[in-house]
């Protein structure tokens, strides 16, 4: 049988007051006099009463709730974006609803429609690709929208991110220039960041008269499909002198592979990451990666959001950040 939650009136009598001062001290307690606030308060926390926000959400069409969508709540990036958003909107009084999709369009669609059924305040997105009623959900919802990881979306709301392709690019020219020329790169879940920093790999490697060659699985990036990727490409690209890796995991787990079979990181084979995760920071021999600034992009989404709630001006449409280029010690030096 399903336990009753306590209401108001258990509390009220608990306490053999009316529900109108219960419910008074609940929406501000300096309205009951110092005594009866001491009382009611046990009795609140005796019960565990759990306060009913229905009624408030649809009187003044506010939550105090910031709808946070993500592919992956295991991924570190994300659980990074997390913390920046919730530094910002906690101390303010907002509260994050966390939903995440798998990298399924369709489930973006269902979790974009529960959210908003909630009436949140406001969206943090990170996505750019979405279905045709998705999108129009989000045009239409009425709330301040912000899609963030990716500066280049053609989106029409507010963007915070990076250049992905841009990055990718660059530290595949960083490799190149470093001595490595048969760079294999490894890709993971082939959303659509992946796919830009892909190209951006493609672009470095045909710049310089380079062959591009990739190893490609849509299933999610782990330590465990590094080290098999690179068991792989050994017999596939014996000529292989580098890899360069959608994100982290997979650089980390290639090159503890290496490192297994008797590889010399960076002399035998260079490898490098993307998104610069602390486990990266304190690697033996330091990884090369593409660090990214997940965190300073949710404080500044969320930020943003907040202006737009409390009616200030709007933010410029796309806010693209800095991503740094650190060698590390896992390709050659110069």
């Amino acid at each position: 049988m399903k336990k009753k939650r306590p209401t108001l009136q258990d509390v009220a009598e608990r306490v053999g007051v009316t529900k109108m001062t219960v419910s008074r001290f609940i929406r501000n307690p300096d309205q009951v006099s110092d005594p009866l606030r001491d009382k009611i308060q046990h009795a609140l926390d005796d019960l565990g009463y759990i306060p009913n926000r229905a009624p408030d959400i649809l009187s003044k069409s506010k939550s105090h709730a910031v709808g946070v969508l993500l592919p992956s709540l295991t991924n570190q990036v994300f659980a990074e974006v997390i913390r920046g958003i919730e530094t910002v909107l906690e101390p303010e009084g907002y509260q994050t609803m966390l939903a995440h999709f798998g990298y399924s369009q369709d489930l973006e669609e269902q979790r974009i429609a529960t959210l908003l059924s909630y009436n949140v305040d406001a969206l943090i997105i990170s996505e750019s690709q979405h279905t045709p009623k998705a999108q129009k959900m989000l045009e239409n919802a009425g709330i301040p929208v912000i899609e963030i990881m990716d500066s280049t979306s053609t989106s029409p709301l507010h963007i915070i991110g990076i250049d992905n392709s841009a990055a990718a690019r660059e530290m595949t020219q960083t490799m190149i220039d470093h001595g490595h020329r048969n760079i294999v790169y490894f890709a993971a879940r082939m959303d659509e960041r992946t796919l830009q920093k892909i190209a951006g790999y493609k672009q470095a490697m045909t710049a310089n008269n380079l062959t591009a060659a990739i190893k490609e699985t849509r299933s999610a990036s782990s330590f465990t499909l590094g080290a098999k990727f690179l068991e792989e490409v050994l017999s596939e690209y014996p000529d292989i002198d580098g890899i360069f890796c959608t994100n982290d995991d997979l650089a980390i787990g290639a090159l503890y592979a290496c490192q297994k079979k008797g590889l010399r990181v960076p002399e035998d084979i260079g490898i490098a990451g993307f998104h610069g995760h602390d486990i990266a920071r304190a690697m033996v021999p330091l990884l090369a990666t593409v660090i990214t600034p997940r965190e300073e992009m949710g404080r500044l989404a969320a930020q943003q959001l907040l202006k737009n709630i409390h009616g200030e001006a709007r933010h410029a449409s796309v806010i693209e950040l800095a991503y740094e280029i650190e060698c590390g010690e896992s390709i050659k030096k110069i």
